[in-house]
């Protein structure tokens, strides 16, 4: 199977389990990314069942409204179900290190609501040690350089995303060749310094559940 194929047959088993575990009348939380899209893609003919979903990104804003599904603002709504998202990474722990596409803080903050986090993966993101990806670092613009020297210090290699603001108007810092052997512990000391936003290390709350597709089928895990 090629890795969209892979990606189709999480988002499409993510799909059959929000419509087991979300009742009607649910909102949905939706991630951002390739995997996230085809996710909004096997949700569509499921639209009528949901009042709406909240979107991670405005990309993800549009494609939800593509398919004529209502988005909410975040603050109008008390109770998300189930939010489900990919990621960059993920580890056995269901740690993951997500923001690739830039929607961290706002992927943050849904999940924070979600009484169920289901992550959709195809083989290649489950990883035994990460970093590997370089993890992403949402910065105040005038932060830049103060938290880029903090992060070195840190083990990393911080750098700029070329030619990006993410939604909120901020910068990225992708931070190379760190081994992240206490995910819990490094999202808390990064997120301490000033000037970061958040980051990219999903551990403090992980995912409930993996979806992960793979030659012989999805697995779950969680």
């Amino acid at each position: 199977m090629t890795q969209d194929e892979l990606k189709q047959a999480v988002a499409q088993a993510a799909a059959d389990y929000v419509a087991e575990k979300a009742p009607a009348g649910a909102i949905i939380g939706v991630g951002t990314g390739s995997t996230a899209n085809f996710f909004i893609d096997a949700l569509a003919p499921l639209k009528d069942r949901y009042r709406g979903a909240v979107a991670s990104s405005e990309a993800t804003r549009k494609r939800l409204e593509g398919h004529g599904i209502p988005v909410l603002d975040l603050n109008e709504v008390e109770h998300i179900p189930v939010y489900v998202d990919g990621a960059d990474e993920v580890d056995a722990g269901l740690n993951m290190i997500k923001g690739g596409g830039g929607a961290l803080t706002r992927e943050k903050i849904v999940a924070a609501v979600a009484d169920i986090f289901v992550c959709i993966a195809d083989g290649s993101k489950l990883v035994d040690t990460m970093g590997k990806f370089p993890l992403p670092v949402e910065v105040i613009p005038m932060a830049r350089a103060h938290v880029a020297r903090q992060l070195a210090k840190l083990g990393g290699k911080p750098v700029l995303r070329e030619d990006f603001v993410t939604d909120n108007g901020n910068l990225i810092l992708d931070v190379h060749g760190l081994a992240i052997t206490d995910p819990k512990g490094l999202e808390a000391q990064i997120n301490q310094i000033v000037g970061v936003v958040t980051n990219g290390l999903f551990a403090v709350r992980p995912a409930n559940l993996l979806l992960l597709g793979t030659a012989d089928g999805v697995r779950r895990i969680g």
